[in-house]
């Protein structure tokens, strides 16, 4: 069940970008993602009224940290669709999948195996690729650079969740985490100089709909991270920008060769960094690999 339902959460997710991309034309960055994230943490809250009095000072902690996490990933990636297609940016956001051994490596000093190093090349290679003529010549749009850091803010935000999850209670978490996203963007916009949106039909149903599905987004990753691995979980979100793709073109967006082999990269790199041989015992039989 936990694999099923982030499957189910990936194709959803992969929707989302072309929602995304078409409301910020009626709304700056951070208006949209404080109130995407206002709805989702008033969906949150309505439906544990009760447990709330409960909120404990780790959870609160906890939910701030990962907040902040969502908030960079989340808000760079959303002034990223200002500039580029939103089937680019779900294939660079993929950038995370390599990412998080590497994070890991950094924060928690769990050493990457080679088929990830190998897996980060690769994700870079694609990465170029998908950027067309700009990547080639190592210099990244706005739109990709911006895209590529709030990746690595994502795969942050993936990491988090696992290490605390199954230690606390997962709504009142998902609450906290989702409002304080929401109250960074709300407190940056007048530093950004960003004016309230008007509030067009476009803006307040882009809102409610990807309130909907950040709450179940977020609430489902910490249910799920709860029973599988943070590597297995990004294993299966490395198939959301598929489904962005197939959205992306469908809605009339029309990549070039190059840059599709490089989301194919990406992808194959997030598989690669997953993948662990099978060691053989003395008998010759072989040893599945640990999660």
């Amino acid at each position: 069940m936990p694999e099923l339902a982030l499957i189910a959460i990936t194709f959803i997710w992969g929707g989302t970008f072309l929602i995304v991309q078409h409301a910020v034309t009626v709304s700056g960055p951070l208006a949209f993602v404080a109130a995407r994230f206002a709805v989702a943490a008033s969906i949150g809250a309505l439906v544990c009224r009760g447990q709330l009095r409960q909120l404990t000072k780790a959870e609160l902690l906890t939910g701030m940290a990962i907040g902040v996490s969502i908030f960079g990933g989340y808000a760079l990636q959303t002034y990223g669709l200002m500039h580029i297609t939103s089937s680019k940016s779900a294939f660079i956001t993929a950038f995370y999948v390599p990412i998080v051994p590497l994070v890991q490596w950094l924060v928690f000093k769990q050493r990457p195996r080679a088929a990830v190093w190998a897996a980060v090349v690769l994700a870079f290679v694609g990465l170029l690729l998908l950027t067309g003529t700009d990547g080639l010549s190592m210099g990244l749009g706005k739109g990709e650079l911006m895209t590529a850091v709030g990746a690595i803010a994502i795969a942050l935000e993936i990491i988090l969740i696992s290490r605390v999850s199954p230690q606390l209670n997962i709504l009142r978490v998902t609450i906290v985490q989702l409002a304080t996203a929401s109250l960074i963007a709300l407190l940056l916009m007048p530093v950004m100089g960003e004016a309230p949106p008007a509030l067009s039909q476009t803006f307040i149903l882009s809102v409610l709909a990807l309130g909907c599905a950040s709450a179940l987004i977020q609430y489902v990753m910490n249910w799920a991270q709860k029973r599988i691995s943070a590597t297995k979980a990004t294993l299966i979100y490395a198939g959301e920008p598929v489904w962005a793709g197939v959205i992306g073109r469908i809605a009339g967006e029309r990549l070039p060769a190059l840059a599709i082999v490089g989301g194919i990269l990406i992808i194959a790199a997030g598989i690669l960094s997953e993948w662990r041989p099978k060691r053989l015992r003395a008998d010759g039989k072989a040893i599945a690999p640990a999660d």
